[in-house]
């Protein structure tokens, strides 16, 4: 097994490592094993308030540094980030349960947002507009909206802050994450090697404490200019709304429920392979996992033995242990939510093909879970399970497929597997999601947008579309004297 020593994890504020005005913490718990392994930091007011100061501060110096400069300090970031990505790995791993090797991909994958909004910074572009009166010369300039309150989830520590992180930064606006007190190693880990790349002090700020009380508190701050946020779509309404109330710039990246089309002439051996790795990894704790599978009746069955084959040959264990392909859950809670979503769906019909159960009494851990012929009325096919359960329904023409795809008001990833043009075509035309992947498991990347649609949130974290919430567009028009 490889070890890691885990170390408590204090509040950065104003370029430094601090404890709370207070002095309190909260535990960290391994949820493979159930026990604390460390304590966070809990942020009261007064750590705020000193927060605050130094966001402004940072965003007063950091807009002045040239891009290209900017890019300079993002990228020894980035090369940091790379060489830490070991000991990274393990202290998410210990405080989030994914296995080792998901884990060490992800915060890989970090340096590579890093490095690409780095040199994006570089290509916020203005524009020159020919006026109306010669003697007068038009121009848009693009300039970084201010200091960013960012409110990040438990399930990728690393990779939910490094997107909104490494946009802000790129467009010269300071930050301050929320990051969660349930993970707070890793991206602790990841601020740091920002600060030891000479990031200015005040320019990246992180806080743990109450979540309610820090939202409540930055949002209507007058120093925030620009609210990100990763979670569930209930509480992503409750902070937008926060927001416009106080006309406050928002991107929301909620919740999802992904549907998988397997089409009549797909490629069964492809879609097993990308579908099931997909569904199981992070114990399928992943807001684009694929979650409702839409299978063409005449393979449905196949279909069903192949992925039951798939996640019965995971190995179920501690992320660290050597060969663990499937973590535990990242907290209690998951766990009694699966126990409700499994119950839920006997009473509603479905089979249970394999697993459906705790493992063990120690941990976090969920048999990966199999549902066959689930249906419509049954939870798991109307809310976001967030956990190891795959659940398998029949269609027989995709029109059918993809308008019980549309039914809910979820819209940000989804999946088909088909060799037709044709059936490719009327996916793309018509599934309402942010994302589709087709023939492949996800596959997102710094350059394409990630985001959603309908109750799945607005704005995007990818692409050239991430700087723009980062930026405000001013116009300006000079008269020759």
């Amino acid at each position: 097994m490889v070890t890691s020593g885990y170390t408590d994890t204090k509040l950065l504020i104003n370029g430094e490592w601090c404890d709370a005005a207070s002095g309190k913490t909260l535990d960290v718990v391994n949820p493979a094993t159930g026990n604390a392994i460390g304590k966070v930091a809990h942020a009261g007011i007064a750590d705020l308030d000193r927060a605050l100061d130094a966001a402004q501060r940072g965003f007063a110096t950091w807009r002045k540094i040239p891009a290209a400069e900017r890019a300079v300090t993002m990228r020894k970031a980035a090369v940091l980030v790379r060489e830490r990505a070991d000991s990274i790995a393990r202290l998410m791993t210990q405080e989030q349960g994914k296995p080792f090797a998901e884990a060490r991909i992800e915060v890989l994958s970090a340096a590579g947002i890093i490095e690409w909004f780095a040199d994006e910074g570089m290509r916020v572009y203005g524009r020159v507009v020919p006026s109306r009166n010669l003697n007068a010369q038009q121009t848009v300039l693009k300039e970084p909206i201010g200091p960013v309150a960012a409110f990040t989830p438990w399930n990728f520590p690393v990779n939910q802050v490094v997107r909104k992180l490494s946009a802000a930064l790129a467009c010269g606006c300071s930050f301050l994450v929320k990051a969660p007190e349930e993970t707070p190693a890793s991206p602790a880990a990841l601020l740091q090697a920002f600060v030891d790349a000479g990031v200015p002090a005040g320019v990246v700020g992180l806080v743990f404490g109450d979540p309610a009380e820090i939202s409540s508190y930055l949002i209507p701050h007058p120093i925030i200019r620009k609210i990100t946020f990763t979670g569930s779509t209930p509480v992503g309404k409750q902070l937008a709304s926060l927001a416009g109330l106080h006309m406050k710039r928002a991107t929301m990246e909620l919740g999802g429920h992904a549907p998988v089309i397997v089409a009549e002439d797909a490629d069964l051996a492809l879609a097993i392979k990308a579908a099931g790795g997909a569904k199981f990894r992070n114990a399928g704790q992943v807001c684009i996992s694929p979650t409702r599978f839409l299978v063409h009746n005449s393979i449905k069955d196949e279909f069903a033995k192949a992925l039951v084959k798939h996640a019965e040959s995971l190995k179920l264990g501690d992320g660290l242990a050597e060969g663990t392909t499937l973590g535990p859950l990242a907290n209690a809670r998951r766990v009694t939510a699966m126990s409700r979503v499994i119950e839920d769906a006997r009473k509603t019909g479905a089979t249970i093909a394999t697993g459906g159960e705790r493992v063990g009494t120690s941990g976090n851990f969920f048999a990966p879970t199999v549902l066959t012929d689930v249906s419509l009325e049954a939870d798991v096919f109307n809310n976001e399970p967030f956990g190891p359960v795959a659940a398998i329904r029949g269609f027989d023409k995709l029109e059918d497929a993809i308008a019980e795809a549309n039914r809910l008001p979820f819209g940000l990833a989804g999946y088909a597997f088909t060799q037709s043009f044709r059936n490719v075509h009327l996916l793309s035309q018509q599934l309402e999601v942010g994302m589709l992947w087709v023939n492949q498991p996800a596959a997102p990347s710094p350059e394409m947008p990630f985001g959603g649609v309908k109750d799945s949130g607005y704005g995007s974290e990818g692409g050239p579309e991430a700087m723009e919430a980062y930026l405000v567009t001013k116009a300006v028009s000079v008269m020759a004297n």
